[in-house]
């Protein structure tokens, strides 16, 4: 009776192993029954295996690594995720040391305008956060510069020197970028729900602005309830994964109209699909970490997590495009975000984004659900649980 219960219980409640060892015990049975048989003088059994149960064997080992493998992929990208927080929460640190030392927060864009040495104002706002994430000597490369071409300047993309590097904390551990670009990035600044092509203090309702640093002050939503930073996938269509295509969550899709009046503009001309003809859709999945510009270093939050990113112009290159970009990532069904005050939190792709059908705001209340007040610094949204 003891063993039928055993039999019987309910297979969730045993053990891989103690499953294959049920299964295994008639075999063993039978086994030991055949070799207690009185032996005669002409004949004599070895014992072993058979062709039957090895096989039968095979499959229960195979079975059990079917079972364990999922659990061995869950456990190392719970590692992954781990890790992707603790860069998020060293990143955290950076900013609030930031601003201790120049009493704002670092500007998603910034650098000179004029001069032979300009760099367009287009310098990442991770750049000046090296020296508070311990890399000095790559901060005093970079602002060194050789005579021969400006620390940051000429055009962007350009491999050059110290650009061509990127330090492993901008680097999410779950983002399976596996190209030859050394300079690749996936952590950005939250422009919160503001996707106009003027992207000052003055216009972007989030966090980071170009040239402009943020305080505690402006935050008047409260530190906690404010989004400053989350990630996105760098995107690999130069690998050739499909021939002239690229997925659509990993680049940006282009000539889409009427983004800031109309932001479901872009969901509709992905029409869910995953991949779509590379000449309209760009690469700006986080290849060059020097680079400010709105769409390569920030995001925004309208469209939820690993949706589709868009702009309105041909090619998706400067602040004066309107752009509309979605944080991406790697970890099952959602993104990791950065708070104002340091925290972290994973946001689900099924956040609240409220009516996308409706244009942006310059103030108030956003409307674009849980999702854009998270994301704006001073909309007047109250919050409510979780």
């Amino acid at each position: 009776m003891l063993a039928a219960a055993f039999v019987f219980a309910p297979a969730y409640s045993l053990s891989p192993f103690y499953m294959a060892y049920l299964m295994l015990r008639p075999i063993h049975i039978l086994s030991d029954r055949a070799n207690s048989r009185p032996q005669t003088s002409c004949s004599s059994r070895q014992t072993g295996f058979t062709l039957v149960e090895l096989l039968v064997v095979i499959a229960i080992i195979g079975v059990l690594i079917a079972l364990l493998l999922p659990a061995v992929q869950q456990a190392r990208e719970a590692a992954r995720r781990m890790q992707c927080s603790n860069n998020m929460k060293q990143l955290g640190l950076a900013l609030h040391n930031y601003h201790d030392t120049f009493g704002s927060f670092v500007p998603r864009a910034t650098g000179t305008t004029s001069g032979s040495t300009q760099n367009n104002g287009r310098l990442n706002g991770l750049i000046p956060l090296l020296p508070f994430i311990e890399q000095n000597a790559m901060f005093d490369q970079i602002a060194a510069g050789n005579g021969t071409k400006p620390p940051y300047g000429g055009n962007t993309w350009e491999a050059w020197g110290p650009w061509d590097v990127c330090p492993e904390m901008y680097r999410c551990p779950s983002d399976n970028y596996s190209g030859s670009l050394k300079n690749h990035f996936n952590y950005r600044f939250s422009l919160g729900d503001s996707m106009g092509s003027t992207l000052n203090a003055t216009s972007v309702r989030g966090m980071f602005a170009k040239r402009d640093g943020t305080s505690f002050r402006d935050i008047t939503d409260g530190t906690s309830n404010t989004i400053a930073m989350s990630e996105r996938k760098v995107n690999e269509y130069n690998l050739g994964e499909r021939s002239g295509q690229i997925r659509v969550t990993e680049g940006v899709v282009t000539g889409v109209s009427d983004l800031t009046t109309s932001p479901i503009n872009c969901l509709a001309e992905a029409s869910g699909r995953f991949y779509l003809d590379a000449s309209a859709v760009k690469g700006r999945g986080g290849w060059w970490f020097a680079d400010g510009q709105a769409e390569r270093a920030g995001f925004m939050t309208v469209l939820p997590p690993n949706s589709p990113s868009c702009v309105e112009g041909n090619n998706g290159s400067g602040d004066s495009t309107t752009s509309l970009i979605a944080p991406t990532s790697n970890h099952p069904g959602g993104v990791l975000t950065l708070h104002a005050d340091g925290s972290t939190h994973f946001v689900p792709e099924t956040i609240d984004t409220g009516d996308l059908s409706l244009a942006e705001r310059s103030s108030g209340l956003s409307p674009y659900g849980v999702w854009g007040a998270l994301g704006s610094k001073a909309g007047g949204e109250v919050p409510s649980g979780s």
